[in-house]
């Protein structure tokens, strides 16, 4: 009996528990995702490669298993690339499949030939190209492993356009089963007994928990270990929510000062780098010790020399923490010095935030939209932020209580993944979580970047909210009166600020312009009502676009915390 490649490579990716693929279609793919529908693997056909690459990564971080993203030779593929350095910064696990031109047409400047597998290679963690429809299962069992396996990443698999119909005789065909789930390593028991004894020393400790311990499901035993130890704890942006916004020892509101003072730092899969200002002075204390629990090897010492490296899976190795402190019973006192010092200045900040929130002036202010988006929107839904200042205030406005909740730009600071994130997270939760909401939260210039994927939302009717803060601009913008009197001094290309975007855009019309439901809001008022239609309807895409003080911007002055360096 005879297969094709398009039958093997879907057949292939359904016995390694693939569920969902993303991508474009055209020469010579087109076959594979129709092959891939045929048995049962779920095909989103997107606008634009980049934000296929940006879905399927999505899905590799909230399913622990990765998606799939398929694309077209030569452009199509490179497009892509966006997406896979994305999944491989932020440690997703991702399967690219890029068609290439055929086999007996290379080096002849066959249509859209690129060299992709060596240009894959920089991206990823594997870039390979089978070299028969024989192998095609064996290569993408090692793809999916590889993507799962030590820290997750991207994997490519390059298919030249020939094999796509050619066929093979099922007999001859190497298939393997499901690959094994990753291997579980835990810490070395002395690395354990020290980091404990150095915490169990510690007058100011901060632990900081990393979207690695949000991606590891280490959610139950970091909880357990705040509350057995009493630690003051800092989520990284994707990691709000391991253990909820609204713990009493989470100290998100006093960042600065508790990664300024901190004696003893616990790093939870977070690693040093800008995000937190790589671990050095004046940011931190010249002498601050660090235990840094990861899982790639490579990563320990990196930037600072740790006092303790636990090598290991961070579930487990919390486990293991856990075990060494129930045997020694300490714990951190809540009537500390620090702890004293930690809430005065949490208290503080979020009355400054508070006044912000509460101002009345028209336009509104970002402070003033996330409350009452706060106030108004499911405890539990996914919230998707990417923007500047929109995803900077939106992430001490906005609340998580819930691991893997939140999908930001990350590590790699991506701007254009917040729709394709979206739409992994509805399709996801369609799937598994029905009922739960997705809710998009992006700045004007972020949502430019991948607009258009407003028609691929409503084509697969999922129930995304999105909602655009709108100030005219990248930063900051200007209003309808200085736009027009700037162009009274020629033409805009060289006059209007390189920061700036067309004042009052109507951007809510793409959404009805495809059967989903726009709202223009200028008011509190307005707002609030456009929320609570939107969240009591949820079967229709809606989005809100929500016209801002082009202005407003964060509150540098009264916010040392909140500055672009902060992140």
């Amino acid at each position: 009996e005879a297969v094709s490649g398009a039958q093997l490579i879907a057949q292939a990716l359904r016995a390694q528990n693939i569920e969902y693929m993303f991508g474009i279609v055209g020469i010579p793919v087109t076959d594979i995702a129709i092959a891939a529908q045929a048995v049962g693997i779920k095909y989103v056909g997107m606008r634009n490669e980049q934000a296929a690459c940006y879905a399927a990564s999505a899905v590799g971080y909230l399913t622990g298993r990765p998606g799939v993203c398929l694309v077209v030779s030569g452009p199509g593929f490179l497009h892509v690339l966006g997406g896979m350095a994305n999944a491989t910064i932020n440690c997703w696990p991702l399967i690219v499949i890029g068609g290439s031109s055929d086999r007996n047409q290379e080096t002849m400047g066959a249509f859209q030939e690129f060299p992709q597998v060596e240009a894959g290679r920089l991206y990823s963690k594997l870039s390979v190209r089978p070299s028969s429809l024989e192998v095609i299962p064996a290569v993408i069992e090692k793809a999916v492993r590889t993507s799962m396996y030590g820290r997750p990443g991207s994997c490519y698999i390059d298919i030249p356009g020939d094999f796509v119909n050619l066929q093979v005789n099922k007999s001859s065909v190497k298939y393997v089963e499901c690959c094994l789930p990753p291997p579980i390593s835990m810490a070395d028991y002395s690395a354990v007994s020290k980091a404990a004894s150095v915490i169990a020393l510690s007058k100011q400790p901060l632990l900081i928990i990393g979207k690695g311990a949000a991606y590891s499901h280490a959610e139950n035993n970091i909880r357990k270990l705040v509350d057995l130890c009493g630690l003051p704890f800092l989520p990284t942006p994707m990691a709000k929510g391991v253990v909820p916004d609204n713990h009493p020892n989470c100290v998100a509101a006093a960042r600065s000062m508790a990664l300024q003072h901190a004696d003893v730092i616990i790093l939870l899969g977070a690693r040093l780098n800008w995000i937190l200002h790589f671990g050095l002075p004046p940011r931190y204390q010249q002498d601050v010790k660090v235990i840094q629990i990861d899982i790639c090897a490579e990563e320990l010492g990196n930037n600072v020399r740790p006092a303790a490296t636990l090598f290991g899976d961070i579930n487990s190795a919390t486990e293991q923490l856990l075990e060494e402190f129930n045997r020694r019973s300490w714990k951190y006192p809540s009537n500390s010095e620090w702890w004293q010092k930690l809430r005065g200045k949490i208290k503080n900040n979020e009355e400054k935030l508070k006044e912000l929130a509460l101002q009345e002036s028209l336009p509104m202010n970002y402070y003033t939209v996330f409350h009452h988006i706060r106030e108004l929107i499911p405890k539990d839904c996914i919230l998707v932020s990417e923007g500047a200042n929109t995803m900077d205030i939106g992430r001490t406005m906005l609340p998580n209580f819930y691991p893997r909740h939140r999908l930001d730009a990350g590590t790699f600071g991506t701007m254009g993944v917040g729709l394709g994130f979206a739409i992994a997270a509805a399709m996801v939760a369609r799937d598994h979580t029905p009922g739960k909401r997705v809710v998009c939260i992006e700045g004007d210039s972020a949502f430019g970047f991948s607009g258009m994927e407003v028609e691929t939302i409503c084509r697969y009717n999922l129930p995304i909210l999105i909602i655009i803060v709108n100030n005219n601009g990248i930063y900051t913008g200007l209003d309808a009166n200085s736009w027009e009197e700037i162009l009274k001094f020629g033409d805009p290309a060289t006059c209007v600020p390189p920061v700036s975007l067309l004042p009052n855009a109507h951007y809510e019309k793409i959404m009805s312009a495809f059967g989903g439901k726009g709202y223009f809001v200028k008011t509190p008022e307005e707002l609030q009502n456009a929320l609570k239609a939107s969240m009591t309807d949820k079967q229709t895409p809606s989005l809100i676009n929500v016209v801002i003080d082009p202005q407003s911007e964060r509150k540098k002055q009264e916010f040392p915390w909140l500055t672009r360096s902060n992140l």
